[in-house]
C-alpha cells in the first residue's frame, strides 16, 4: 500500500514539475533554473521506481536516500524560483508542500528499512 502511495505521489509531483518547467521555458524564457528543477523533481519518482526492484534492503535504502536528496534539492530550486520572481507564492507553497510530504515519507521509509537491516528482519 505505502509503495503505491509513493509511486502515485512522486509521479504526480513529477507531472507538476514538468508542467512548471514547460511554462517557465515558454512564458518566462527561463532555461537554467527550470532545467535544474526538472532534473531533481523528476528524479525523486524515478529513484523510488528504481528502489522497487532493489537487489537488497541496503540497495533499497540507498536508492531511497538518493531520492530524498533529490527532493531536498527540488525544494531549493523551488525556493530560488520564488525568490527570483519566476513563480508566485501560491505555486511555491503548493510545490513545497507536495515535496515536503514526499520528504517525510522518504525519511520514514529509510528509517524503517535501516532498522530492519540493523535487526536482521
Amino acid at each position: 500500500m505505502a509503495e503505491s502511495i509513493f509511486k502515485t505521489k512522486s509521479y504526480q509531483f513529477a507531472i507538476l514539475i514538468v508542467k512548471l518547467s514547460q511554462t517557465l521555458v515558454s512564458e518566462k524564457k527561463e532555461y537554467v533554473l527550470s532545467k535544474q528543477l526538472l532534473k531533481s523533481g523528476t528524479a525523486v519518482g524515478a529513484l523510488i521506481r528504481e528502489a522497487e526492484f532493489a537487489q537488497s534492503k541496503g540497495d533499497f535504502s540507498h536508492k531511497m536516500s538518493i531520492s530524498l536528496k533529490e527532493a531536498n534539492e527540488s525544494v531549493y530550486w523551488i525556493d530560488l524560483l520564488k525568490d527570483t520572481n519566476y513563480i508566485n507564492e501560491g505555486t511555491h507553497t503548493s510545490l513545497v508542500s507536495n515535496c515536503k510530504e514526499l520528504v517525510a515519507m522518504l525519511v520514514s521509509s529509510i528509517k524503517t528499512t535501516k532498522s530492519r537491516i540493523e535487526y536482521g528482519k
